[in-house]
């Protein structure tokens, strides 16, 4: 959330181990840049019978006037989910250090009356106010294996009461957790607050689902009469349905920056290191850089490109000239610091006439970047790129493109691919390869991919946004400067790439101290 122009990041954190344990916190860091972070003292942490066993995730809303509150839920001394609600103690502080819980708490509860199952209910969304000027939100939860979003409402934001009918479901799907509901404009490109409706208005309704570790959107309609939502024709939570990002991403939040009328979205990073490898690393799990989301021109899907101030953090600058590279080459890129790098690179094909066609049993893209991956050849791919490469490529993550065509018609399919499979000589990494369509037309556009490498992550946007890859890898041997950077055609027919490639310097995150802190306040102030 934003406060008095500080930004406010709040997650969870672990501070006895490395894994999940009930003593879960809502740990806290502040910014004014969305870029650099100092620490403060966590923000929320076990202390009475509501929460005993721990403060899980929640959302913040920033109420009229603008108070923030915080709904959580908690792990009560009886075993059961609960939904508690915190204030800061001080509206002066602008870092909002300190929190109080209300007495009322728990606010919302599994009773019998209500049928939730004690153990499938929580993470409460931040709250919107509706036209009759009273308050909603949503908690995730289940039924068997129905996924369930349940509405609560409430005139004071105190006293809550659960909706006879669900906000929205879906059969075999199972928990559904970190519900996230919010609006976005038809007809502008820019975020709105949550609370925002109207004709030129479609709703998303994003859902974790636990028993997959995968998450999905829809887009769709707030039906205000009857306080339900429904999504459009084809929008589904299944493996055809649409995700915020096909990698190593879940757990996502969004959040309305008043400040620059823009929506934000954040994704936890799991990791692809063993349990064993955590302990010896000290921490698992990290944030995504911080994304802007907004409704694509086609109103079928989402799109979302890295905030605009990681630029800030751009060095040396490397531009790669047009050149057209032939089928089995590769390019390398010089002159930047390729384990911190951002790059923007774009492919022209003009031989789609031999396009190889696609099988109409390749429906799963992710079976099929395994299948096919940067080391087969096809006709137009794999082209892209290969980060965080050794020097003899022993070890490299690529992230690539292959064109299809229709096998009943002339129309193309695009595939995006990240190959973690020889992303490391550790083999007891999650290796996994990740794979999407990308709802682009190679006859009319060109193909984009934007890769922000960082050490052992590569998030990927291609299509200027319409699909992204998170990467988790943990090279051996191509680590800092022994890290290498390659643009690369495998496929048989060559391809035109232009693009840059810039040098990042690195983000103050965690580390500093009072000086930075009274440093802010001098410039709130």
């Amino acid at each position: 959330m934003i406060y008095k122009n500080v930004y406010h990041l709040f997650y969870q954190y672990n501070p006895e181990g490395v894994e999940w344990s009930p003593s879960i916190v809502w740990a806290h860091s502040s910014s004014t840049d969305l870029v650099n972070w100092t620490p403060h003292d966590d923000a929320l942490y076990s202390s009475e019978h509501f929460d005993i066993n721990g403060c899980w995730s929640g959302s913040t809303t920033i109420l009229p006037g603008g108070k923030p509150a915080i709904f959580y839920t908690g792990f009560s001394s009886d075993n059961e989910q609960v939904q508690n609600l915190a204030f800061p103690k001080n509206l002066s502080d602008p870092f909002l250090r300190e929190w109080v819980k209300i007495p009322q708490n728990p606010l919302m509860m599994p009773t019998q009356a209500n049928q939730i199952i004690t153990d499938s209910f929580r993470d409460p969304t931040t709250a919107w106010l509706g036209l009759d000027n009273r308050w909603r939100v949503v908690i995730g939860s289940r039924t068997n294996k129905t996924g369930l979003a349940i509405l609560y409402t409430s005139d004071d934001f105190l006293n809550w009461t659960m909706a006879n009918h669900p906000f929205h479901s879906a059969e075999e799907n199972g928990m559904w957790e970190c519900p996230d509901f919010f609006p976005v404009s038809k007809s502008s490109q820019i975020g709105i607050d949550t609370s925002t409706n109207g004709p030129n208005v479609k709703h998303v309704l994003k859902v974790s689902l636990f028993d997959k570790g995968k998450e999905y959107y829809t887009i769709g309609t707030y039906n205000l009469d009857k306080d339900i939502y429904v999504p459009d024709e084809g929008s589904v939570e299944s493996e055809s349905g649409l995700r915020f990002d096909y990698g190593k991403f879940y757990a996502s939040k969004s959040f309305f920056d008043s400040a620059k009328n823009r929506r934000i979205l954040w994704g936890w990073v799991n990791e692809s290191s063993t349990a064993q490898d955590d302990f010896k690393k000290g921490w698992s799990g990290l944030q995504t850089f911080p994304r802007t989301i907004l409704l694509d021109k086609s109103g079928k899907q989402l799109v979302q490109w890295p905030i605009e101030e990681l630029e800030k953090l751009r060095a040396e600058h490397v531009k790669m000239p047009s050149t057209e590279i032939i089928g089995g080459a590769l390019h390398e890129v010089l002159g930047v610091t390729t384990a911190q790098a951002d790059v923007v690179v774009t492919f022209e094909i003009s031989h789609l006439e031999k396009t190889e066609v696609l099988d109409p049993s390749w429906t799963n893209p992710q079976i099929l970047c395994s299948e096919k991956n940067a080391t087969v050849s096809g006709s137009l791919g794999p082209f892209g790129l290969l980060v965080l490469a050794s020097a003899e490529l022993q070890e490299y993550t690529a992230v690539f493109y292959r064109i299809f065509r229709s096998h009943n018609n002339d129309k193309y399919v695009v595939l995006m691919c990240s190959d973690q499979s020889r992303s490391s000589l550790n083999e007891n990494n999650d290796m996994t390869t990740y794979g999407a369509f990308v709802n682009v037309d190679p006859v009319h556009e060109k193909l984009s991919l934007r890769s922000l490498i960082d050490h052992s992550i590569v998030e990927s946007f291609s299509g200027e946004g319409k699909t992204c890859i998170t990467a988790r890898v943990y090279p051996t041997l191509a680590v800092n400067a022994d890290t290498h950077l390659h643009v690369f055609n495998y496929g048989r027919e060559s391809v035109k790439v232009t693009g840059s490639a810039w040098s990042m310097k690195t983000a103050n995150i965690n580390r500093s101290g009072q000086k930075e802190i009274k440093r802010i306040e001098d410039i709130v102030s």
